[in-house]
């Protein structure tokens, strides 16, 4: 019992402390600096990228049959992304269309 008490207790500090670094740091009247701010803009389109390439680094190209329900998934999510600029539609559209191909 003291040890599930004390790891919570340490998953908790932990916690607290992760989101209070910020605003400990940039709290203050001079704000966030710029090298932070364009991380923040450059990092989340490379990290979705990453893991687009990560994503697709097993999807056979030989034949379009093989791979081609993938592939599909992947244009329905960049079409629904370009037309609409949600990202969880995007998300959830080009799920369904793939679990509706994988049944077929």
């Amino acid at each position: 019992m003291m040890q599930a008490l004390f790891i919570v207790l340490v998953c908790a500090g932990v916690t607290l402390a992760l989101r209070a670094t910020p605003f400990v740091f940039f709290g203050g009247k001079g704000g966030v600096p710029r090298v932070i701010a364009s991380l923040g803009h450059a990092l989340p389109p490379a990290i979705m990228a990453a893991l687009v390439v990560y994503c697709m680094k097993g999807v056979p190209f030989g034949a379009f049959a093989d791979g081609a329900k993938q592939i599909i998934a992947a244009l329905c999510v960049v079409a629904l992304h370009l037309f609409r600029r949600n990202t969880l539609l995007s998300i959830a559209g080009g799920t369904a269309v793939y679990m509706i191909l994988i049944r077929l």
